[in-house]
């Protein structure tokens, strides 16, 4: 099974600068996971939108999944009582 190709919004970038550095390492192990295997057990759809959403901690990492090109577009990641505001 090839790995799907990692994409990222710009703004995720400005989102792991917000988080703390001991957090940061275990968030970046889970989106490598993701490119293995985008929907491994954990990862859950979520209801009335296209978007996939894993848990790291108190830490949500939401991103879609596009099989046709075999890509990842990690779109947001947050603190877990922040992260569905914005959507």
């Amino acid at each position: 099974m090839a790995n799907y190709k990692l994409t990222f919004k710009k703004s995720v970038a400005k989102d792991l600068r917000t988080i703390p550095k001991a957090r940061v390492q275990g968030l970046l192990k889970k989106i490598d996971s993701l490119a293995e295997n985008p929907r491994a057990r954990g990862c859950t759809k979520l209801f009335g939108h296209d978007l996939y959403r894993a848990r790291q901690g108190l830490y949500r990492i939401l991103y879609t999944v596009r099989d046709h090109d075999r890509t990842v577009n990690i779109i947001k990641i947050s603190h877990r009582s922040s992260v569905y505001q914005q959507i």
